[in-house]
Protein backbone atom coordinates (compact mmCIF):
# COMPACT_ATOMS: atom_id res chain seq x y z
CA UNK A 1 0.00 0.00 0.00
CA UNK A 2 1.47 3.45 -0.97
CA UNK A 3 1.53 6.40 1.72
CA UNK A 4 2.33 9.99 1.15
CA UNK A 5 5.68 10.92 1.66
CA UNK A 6 6.26 12.80 4.75
CA UNK A 7 7.50 16.21 3.01
CA UNK A 8 4.07 15.69 0.86
CA UNK A 9 2.06 15.74 4.21
CA UNK A 10 4.04 19.08 5.44
CA UNK A 11 3.57 20.54 1.92
CA UNK A 12 -0.46 20.28 2.44
CA UNK A 13 -0.82 20.99 5.78
CA UNK A 14 0.73 24.30 5.23
CA UNK A 15 -0.95 24.77 1.62
CA UNK A 16 -3.60 24.60 3.31
CA UNK A 17 -3.11 27.20 6.41
CA UNK A 18 -1.64 29.38 3.69
CA UNK A 19 -4.74 29.07 1.58
CA UNK A 20 -7.30 28.83 4.25
CA UNK A 21 -5.76 33.04 5.52
CA UNK A 22 -3.93 31.55 8.35
CA UNK A 23 -0.98 33.29 7.43
CA UNK A 24 -1.61 36.10 5.52
CA UNK A 25 0.28 37.78 2.41
CA UNK A 26 3.86 38.64 3.39
CA UNK A 27 3.15 36.38 6.84
CA UNK A 28 6.39 34.87 8.24
CA UNK A 29 6.22 31.07 8.88
CA UNK A 30 6.94 28.43 11.47
CA UNK A 31 10.78 28.44 11.73
CA UNK A 32 12.21 24.98 10.19
CA UNK A 33 13.31 24.38 13.78
CA UNK A 34 9.81 24.71 14.69
CA UNK A 35 8.68 22.26 11.78
CA UNK A 36 10.50 19.72 12.66
CA UNK A 37 9.52 19.98 16.15
CA UNK A 38 5.68 20.15 14.78
CA UNK A 39 5.93 16.80 12.26
CA UNK A 40 8.71 14.93 13.82
CA UNK A 41 10.86 14.98 10.98
CA UNK A 42 14.44 15.76 9.80
CA UNK A 43 15.27 19.16 8.10
CA UNK A 44 15.93 17.42 5.41
CA UNK A 45 12.38 16.77 4.84
CA UNK A 46 11.25 19.99 5.92
CA UNK A 47 13.32 21.12 3.75
CA UNK A 48 11.85 19.01 0.44
CA UNK A 49 8.71 20.66 2.10
CA UNK A 50 9.75 24.17 1.56
CA UNK A 51 11.04 23.89 -1.86
CA UNK A 52 7.77 22.56 -3.11
CA UNK A 53 5.91 25.66 -1.96
CA UNK A 54 8.28 27.95 -3.35
CA UNK A 55 8.20 26.15 -6.88
CA UNK A 56 4.77 26.64 -6.64
CA UNK A 57 5.11 30.46 -5.59
CA UNK A 58 3.91 30.78 -2.79
CA UNK A 59 6.48 31.72 -0.35
CA UNK A 60 10.13 33.07 -0.15
CA UNK A 61 12.93 32.22 2.03
CA UNK A 62 14.77 35.08 3.24
CA UNK A 63 18.61 34.38 4.30
CA UNK A 64 18.83 35.05 8.00
CA UNK A 65 15.60 35.87 7.81
CA UNK A 66 13.13 33.17 7.62
CA UNK A 67 10.04 31.88 5.20
CA UNK A 68 7.35 34.20 3.82
CA UNK A 69 4.41 33.63 2.25
CA UNK A 70 4.91 35.93 -0.90
CA UNK A 71 2.56 38.40 -1.78
CA UNK A 72 1.12 38.21 -5.05
CA UNK A 73 1.21 40.47 -8.17
CA UNK A 74 -1.34 42.93 -8.57
CA UNK A 75 -3.82 42.09 -11.31
CA UNK A 76 -3.22 42.96 -14.99
CA UNK A 77 -6.51 42.41 -16.19
CA UNK A 78 -9.86 42.85 -14.99
CA UNK A 79 -10.47 39.57 -16.37
CA UNK A 80 -8.06 37.50 -14.08
CA UNK A 81 -10.89 35.30 -12.84
CA UNK A 82 -11.12 30.96 -13.24
CA UNK A 83 -14.45 29.64 -13.10
CA UNK A 84 -15.56 25.95 -12.15
CA UNK A 85 -18.52 23.73 -13.52
CA UNK A 86 -18.75 20.75 -11.64
CA UNK A 87 -22.81 19.46 -12.66
CA UNK A 88 -21.50 16.62 -9.90
CA UNK A 89 -20.50 19.15 -7.21
CA UNK A 90 -23.21 18.60 -4.82
CA UNK A 91 -23.57 14.51 -4.90
CA UNK A 92 -19.48 13.69 -5.05
CA UNK A 93 -17.45 14.41 -2.39
CA UNK A 94 -14.06 14.22 -4.65
CA UNK A 95 -15.16 17.18 -6.53
CA UNK A 96 -15.94 19.15 -3.25
CA UNK A 97 -12.23 18.69 -1.99
CA UNK A 98 -10.96 19.15 -5.42
CA UNK A 99 -12.48 22.71 -5.96
CA UNK A 100 -12.37 23.81 -2.48
CA UNK A 101 -8.22 23.30 -3.57
CA UNK A 102 -9.03 24.95 -6.26
CA UNK A 103 -10.46 27.73 -4.46
CA UNK A 104 -7.39 27.80 -2.21
CA UNK A 105 -4.63 28.53 -4.98
CA UNK A 106 -6.71 30.63 -6.63
CA UNK A 107 -7.01 33.08 -3.69
CA UNK A 108 -3.07 32.86 -3.19
CA UNK A 109 -2.50 33.21 -6.83
CA UNK A 110 -4.59 36.45 -6.76
CA UNK A 111 -7.45 35.43 -8.68
CA UNK A 112 -10.84 35.16 -8.67
CA UNK A 113 -13.06 31.79 -9.01
CA UNK A 114 -16.74 31.75 -10.10
CA UNK A 115 -18.36 28.48 -9.03
CA UNK A 116 -21.14 26.86 -11.80
CA UNK A 117 -22.95 23.63 -11.56
CA UNK A 118 -26.16 22.30 -10.75
CA UNK A 119 -26.88 22.55 -6.70
CA UNK A 120 -29.06 18.95 -6.93
CA UNK A 121 -28.23 17.44 -10.04
CA UNK A 122 -29.77 14.18 -9.67
CA UNK A 123 -33.25 15.83 -9.51
CA UNK A 124 -33.66 16.89 -12.82
CA UNK A 125 -31.14 15.66 -15.12
CA UNK A 126 -32.25 17.98 -17.92
CA UNK A 127 -31.57 21.30 -15.28
CA UNK A 128 -28.10 20.18 -14.34
CA UNK A 129 -27.24 20.23 -17.74
CA UNK A 130 -28.84 23.32 -18.63
CA UNK A 131 -27.67 25.06 -16.07
CA UNK A 132 -24.12 24.55 -16.95
CA UNK A 133 -24.75 25.56 -20.59
CA UNK A 134 -26.09 28.71 -19.00
CA UNK A 135 -23.44 29.02 -16.62
CA UNK A 136 -20.79 28.48 -20.03
CA UNK A 137 -22.65 31.36 -21.82
CA UNK A 138 -22.21 33.53 -18.20
CA UNK A 139 -18.12 32.71 -18.51
CA UNK A 140 -17.65 33.74 -22.16
CA UNK A 141 -19.75 37.06 -21.45
CA UNK A 142 -17.39 38.07 -18.73
CA UNK A 143 -14.60 36.59 -21.01
CA UNK A 144 -12.89 34.85 -17.74
CA UNK A 145 -9.32 33.67 -17.81
CA UNK A 146 -9.82 29.81 -17.90
CA UNK A 147 -12.63 27.42 -16.81
CA UNK A 148 -11.98 24.03 -14.55
CA UNK A 149 -14.39 21.32 -16.36
CA UNK A 150 -15.63 17.81 -14.97
CA UNK A 151 -17.60 16.54 -17.25
CA UNK A 152 -21.26 15.66 -16.42
CA UNK A 153 -22.40 12.20 -16.29
CA UNK A 154 -25.72 9.82 -15.17
CA UNK A 155 -27.60 12.02 -17.36
CA UNK A 156 -29.42 11.36 -20.80
CA UNK A 157 -27.44 13.45 -23.68
CA UNK A 158 -24.65 13.62 -21.43
CA UNK A 159 -21.69 13.18 -24.46
CA UNK A 160 -22.65 15.88 -26.42
CA UNK A 161 -23.58 18.13 -24.07
CA UNK A 162 -19.95 18.29 -22.15
CA UNK A 163 -18.67 18.15 -25.46
CA UNK A 164 -20.55 21.33 -26.92
CA UNK A 165 -19.56 23.07 -23.66
CA UNK A 166 -15.94 22.87 -23.52
CA UNK A 167 -16.05 23.77 -27.13
CA UNK A 168 -18.03 26.70 -27.15
CA UNK A 169 -15.22 27.88 -24.44
CA UNK A 170 -12.48 26.92 -26.87
CA UNK A 171 -13.86 29.25 -29.83
CA UNK A 172 -14.45 32.04 -27.48
CA UNK A 173 -10.44 31.61 -26.27
CA UNK A 174 -11.23 30.61 -22.79
CA UNK A 175 -8.74 27.71 -22.26
CA UNK A 176 -10.49 24.41 -20.33
CA UNK A 177 -8.87 22.11 -18.33
CA UNK A 178 -10.58 18.78 -17.51
CA UNK A 179 -10.99 17.29 -14.25
CA UNK A 180 -10.83 13.68 -13.80
CA UNK A 181 -12.73 12.83 -16.70
CA UNK A 182 -12.35 12.89 -20.66
CA UNK A 183 -14.80 14.05 -22.91
CA UNK A 184 -15.24 10.58 -25.29
CA UNK A 185 -15.49 7.13 -24.11
CA UNK A 186 -12.56 5.43 -22.97
CA UNK A 187 -9.72 4.46 -24.80
CA UNK A 188 -10.26 7.45 -27.12
CA UNK A 189 -8.79 10.61 -25.67
CA UNK A 190 -9.70 14.69 -26.24
CA UNK A 191 -7.20 17.27 -26.82
CA UNK A 192 -8.16 19.28 -23.83
CA UNK A 193 -6.05 19.19 -21.34
CA UNK A 194 -6.70 16.86 -18.54
CA UNK A 195 -5.60 16.04 -14.95
CA UNK A 196 -7.14 12.63 -13.50
CA UNK A 197 -6.15 9.36 -11.10
CA UNK A 198 -4.67 6.28 -13.54
CA UNK A 199 -8.33 4.58 -13.47
CA UNK A 200 -6.68 1.50 -15.47
CA UNK A 201 -4.30 1.25 -12.97
CA UNK A 202 -6.80 1.38 -10.10
CA UNK A 203 -9.24 -1.51 -11.55
CA UNK A 204 -6.18 -3.27 -12.08
CA UNK A 205 -5.01 -2.91 -8.54
CA UNK A 206 -8.36 -3.67 -6.74
CA UNK A 207 -9.11 -6.98 -9.08
CA UNK A 208 -5.28 -7.63 -8.14
CA UNK A 209 -5.67 -7.43 -4.80
CA UNK A 210 -9.04 -9.63 -4.24
CA UNK A 211 -7.48 -12.27 -6.50
CA UNK A 212 -4.49 -12.32 -3.88
CA UNK A 213 -7.06 -13.13 -1.20
CA UNK A 214 -8.48 -16.13 -3.26
CA UNK A 215 -11.20 -14.36 -5.50
CA UNK A 216 -12.11 -16.13 -8.74
CA UNK A 217 -15.38 -14.92 -9.96
CA UNK A 218 -15.33 -11.08 -9.92
CA UNK A 219 -17.91 -8.76 -11.42
CA UNK A 220 -18.13 -5.15 -11.86
CA UNK A 221 -21.47 -2.76 -11.03
CA UNK A 222 -21.73 0.92 -12.01
CA UNK A 223 -25.16 3.13 -12.79
CA UNK A 224 -25.84 3.85 -16.08
CA UNK A 225 -24.60 6.31 -18.15
CA UNK A 226 -21.75 6.31 -15.79
CA UNK A 227 -18.70 8.76 -16.95
CA UNK A 228 -15.62 7.19 -19.47
CA UNK A 229 -13.59 6.66 -16.49
CA UNK A 230 -15.30 3.69 -15.63
CA UNK A 231 -14.53 1.80 -18.56
CA UNK A 232 -10.96 2.57 -17.92
CA UNK A 233 -11.53 1.00 -14.60
CA UNK A 234 -13.10 -2.05 -16.14
CA UNK A 235 -10.14 -2.68 -18.46
CA UNK A 236 -7.81 -2.16 -15.77
CA UNK A 237 -9.76 -5.18 -14.12
CA UNK A 238 -10.30 -7.58 -17.22
CA UNK A 239 -6.67 -7.57 -17.74
CA UNK A 240 -5.71 -8.65 -13.75
CA UNK A 241 -7.88 -11.54 -14.84
CA UNK A 242 -6.02 -12.27 -17.82
CA UNK A 243 -3.04 -12.20 -16.41
CA UNK A 244 -3.84 -14.12 -13.24
CA UNK A 245 -5.56 -16.83 -16.27
CA UNK A 246 -9.34 -16.03 -15.03
CA UNK A 247 -10.71 -14.55 -17.76
CA UNK A 248 -14.36 -14.29 -18.13
CA UNK A 249 -17.12 -13.05 -20.66
CA UNK A 250 -18.62 -9.67 -20.72
CA UNK A 251 -21.82 -11.28 -18.00
CA UNK A 252 -19.31 -10.07 -15.18
CA UNK A 253 -19.86 -6.44 -16.05
CA UNK A 254 -23.29 -4.78 -14.98
CA UNK A 255 -25.24 -1.99 -15.62
CA UNK A 256 -27.99 -1.17 -13.09
CA UNK A 257 -29.49 0.80 -10.02
CA UNK A 258 -27.94 -0.70 -6.74
CA UNK A 259 -31.06 0.12 -4.94
CA UNK A 260 -33.11 -1.98 -6.87
CA UNK A 261 -33.90 -5.06 -5.67
CA UNK A 262 -34.39 -6.84 -8.57
CA UNK A 263 -31.56 -5.97 -9.84
CA UNK A 264 -29.40 -6.88 -6.94
CA UNK A 265 -30.86 -9.88 -6.23
CA UNK A 266 -30.10 -10.88 -10.24
CA UNK A 267 -26.07 -10.23 -8.85
CA UNK A 268 -26.69 -12.89 -6.08
CA UNK A 269 -28.03 -15.47 -7.65
CA UNK A 270 -26.55 -18.40 -8.05
CA UNK A 271 -23.38 -17.34 -6.49
CA UNK A 272 -22.06 -15.89 -9.64
CA UNK A 273 -19.46 -13.80 -8.26
CA UNK A 274 -17.57 -14.01 -5.28
CA UNK A 275 -16.43 -10.12 -5.28
CA UNK A 276 -18.18 -7.15 -6.59
CA UNK A 277 -16.28 -4.20 -7.62
CA UNK A 278 -18.08 -1.08 -7.68
CA UNK A 279 -17.16 2.03 -9.88
CA UNK A 280 -17.45 4.40 -6.81
CA UNK A 281 -17.97 4.46 -3.12
CA UNK A 282 -21.63 5.14 -3.22
CA UNK A 283 -22.53 2.27 -5.40
CA UNK A 284 -20.64 0.16 -3.41
CA UNK A 285 -22.27 1.76 0.27
CA UNK A 286 -25.97 1.01 -1.47
CA UNK A 287 -25.13 -2.50 -2.81
CA UNK A 288 -23.74 -3.32 0.35
CA UNK A 289 -26.93 -1.65 2.10
CA UNK A 290 -29.17 -3.98 -0.60
CA UNK A 291 -27.31 -7.18 -0.59
CA UNK A 292 -27.88 -7.00 3.83
CA UNK A 293 -31.53 -6.35 2.86
CA UNK A 294 -31.55 -9.64 1.26
CA UNK A 295 -29.42 -11.71 3.29
CA UNK A 296 -26.01 -11.61 2.11
CA UNK A 297 -23.37 -11.02 4.51
CA UNK A 298 -20.32 -8.50 2.80
CA UNK A 299 -17.75 -10.00 3.14
CA UNK A 300 -18.54 -13.21 4.50
CA UNK A 301 -20.79 -14.67 1.39
CA UNK A 302 -19.78 -12.07 -0.83
CA UNK A 303 -16.79 -9.45 -0.69
CA UNK A 304 -17.35 -5.56 -2.24
CA UNK A 305 -15.05 -2.83 -2.65
CA UNK A 306 -15.15 0.82 -4.47
CA UNK A 307 -13.41 3.55 -5.68
CA UNK A 308 -12.82 7.05 -4.62
CA UNK A 309 -11.91 7.20 -0.09
CA UNK A 310 -14.29 9.25 0.47
CA UNK A 311 -15.44 10.37 3.73
CA UNK A 312 -18.38 7.54 4.69
CA UNK A 313 -16.42 4.53 3.15
CA UNK A 314 -14.67 4.67 6.80
CA UNK A 315 -18.60 5.18 7.94
CA UNK A 316 -20.33 2.11 6.27
CA UNK A 317 -20.66 -1.19 7.68
CA UNK A 318 -18.12 -3.03 7.02
CA UNK A 319 -16.01 -0.35 6.37
CA UNK A 320 -15.12 -0.14 2.54
CA UNK A 321 -11.55 -1.06 0.85
CA UNK A 322 -11.26 1.43 -1.83
CA UNK A 323 -8.73 3.37 -4.31
CA UNK A 324 -7.84 6.59 -3.03
CA UNK A 325 -8.56 9.66 -5.11
CA UNK A 326 -5.15 11.93 -4.44
CA UNK A 327 -8.05 14.89 -5.16
CA UNK A 328 -5.41 17.94 -3.19
CA UNK A 329 -2.40 16.49 -5.59
CA UNK A 330 -5.08 16.57 -8.24
CA UNK A 331 -6.15 20.29 -8.08
CA UNK A 332 -2.72 21.48 -7.54
CA UNK A 333 -1.38 20.20 -10.48
CA UNK A 334 -4.48 20.91 -12.59
CA UNK A 335 -4.23 25.00 -10.85
CA UNK A 336 -0.58 24.38 -12.75
CA UNK A 337 -1.92 23.36 -15.65
CA UNK A 338 -4.06 26.09 -16.19
CA UNK A 339 -1.15 28.42 -15.70
CA UNK A 340 0.62 26.97 -17.91
CA UNK A 341 -1.60 26.94 -20.80
CA UNK A 342 -2.33 30.74 -20.10
CA UNK A 343 1.46 31.49 -20.43
CA UNK A 344 2.28 29.42 -23.34
CA UNK A 345 -1.44 28.45 -25.59
CA UNK A 346 0.70 26.69 -28.34
CA UNK A 347 1.61 24.19 -25.58
CA UNK A 348 1.31 20.37 -26.67
CA UNK A 349 -2.47 19.05 -25.16
CA UNK A 350 -1.55 17.16 -21.84
CA UNK A 351 -3.33 14.52 -19.86
CA UNK A 352 -2.00 13.88 -16.39
CA UNK A 353 -2.55 10.89 -15.17
CA UNK A 354 -1.95 10.20 -11.32
CA UNK A 355 -1.24 6.67 -9.30
CA UNK A 356 -3.94 4.97 -7.67
CA UNK A 357 -3.38 3.93 -3.86
CA UNK A 358 -5.05 1.50 -2.53
CA UNK A 359 -6.59 1.83 1.07
CA UNK A 360 -7.49 -2.13 2.74
CA UNK A 361 -10.45 -1.97 5.12
CA UNK A 362 -12.81 -5.34 5.86
CA UNK A 363 -15.17 -5.25 2.72
CA UNK A 364 -12.88 -7.20 1.11
CA UNK A 365 -12.61 -9.63 3.72
CA UNK A 366 -9.01 -9.13 3.87
CA UNK A 367 -9.22 -9.39 7.81
CA UNK A 368 -11.36 -12.89 7.69
CA UNK A 369 -10.23 -15.63 9.86
CA UNK A 370 -7.84 -18.08 7.73
CA UNK A 371 -9.46 -21.72 7.51
CA UNK A 372 -7.36 -23.87 9.70
CA UNK A 373 -5.49 -26.61 8.19
CA UNK A 374 -6.20 -30.16 8.87
CA UNK A 375 -3.69 -32.03 10.40
CA UNK A 376 -2.48 -35.10 9.37
CA UNK A 377 -0.94 -37.88 11.97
Amino acid sequence: MNKVPKHREIFRHLFSEIGSGKYKSGGKLPSEAQLIRLFGVSRPTVGHALRDLAAEGLIERRVGSGTYVRSPAAPNSSTRIFGLIVPGLASTEIFQIICGEIASLARVHDFGLLWGGSSNPRADTDASLKHAEEICKQFIERKISGVFFAPAELQTGQDESNTELAESLREAGIPVVLIDRDLPGFPERSDFDLVCIDNMAGGYMIAEHLIKLGCRKLSFVARPLSASTVDARVAGIREALVRNRLERDWGWVHSGNPADLKFVRSLAAGRQADAFICANDDTAAVLMRSLESQGVRVPDDVRVVGFDDVKYATLVSPPLTTIHQPCRDIAVIAFQTMLDRLADPALPTRHISLPPRLVVRESCGAYLPRPKQAVTA
